[in-house]
């Protein structure tokens, strides 16, 4: 499993809860050439993955959008029943907490990625080696 899991830095951005929120922020995104990779939305805050971090960090605080940089763990599994189960509970049973996971496309056909923020990003990748 190693190749196929990195240490990536997502943009945490605070969001308003109401509607409309996440089509303004993709919008200003797109029309700043910023394609979003992968996305969470958690209530009033998304979670972004961009191959261009610092020119999103920019735009966004152009727009006055509050925002954070986390590093989290981006992990590329077989697209089949039980591949996120082998993954979380490896970590889990070395007592990593998950503290969100979402999901995304994978690099090669029959596979998907997840993104996870877990407590101890350096261990954890040790343990998923």
């Amino acid at each position: 499993m190693g190749e196929n899991m990195e240490k990536i830095t997502e943009i945490f951005v605070v969001l308003e809860n109401r509607p409309s929120t996440l089509g303004e922020l993709c919008s200003y995104l797109a029309e700043n050439k910023i394609n979003i990779e992968a996305i969470g939305v958690f209530q009033d805050t998304a979670k972004l993955y961009v191959k261009n971090t610092n020119k999103a960090m920019k735009v966004l605080s152009k727009a006055d959008y509050t925002t954070d940089l986390r590093d989290v763990l981006k992990v590329e599994l077989e697209n089949r029943p039980g591949a996120l189960a082998e993954v979380a509970s490896k970590l889990g049973n070395k007592g990593i907490n998950i503290e969100y996971c979402y999901g995304t496309i994978g690099k090669k056909a029959g596979t998907t990625a997840v993104i996870l923020d877990v407590s101890d990003i350096d261990r954890a990748m040790k343990i998923l080696k």
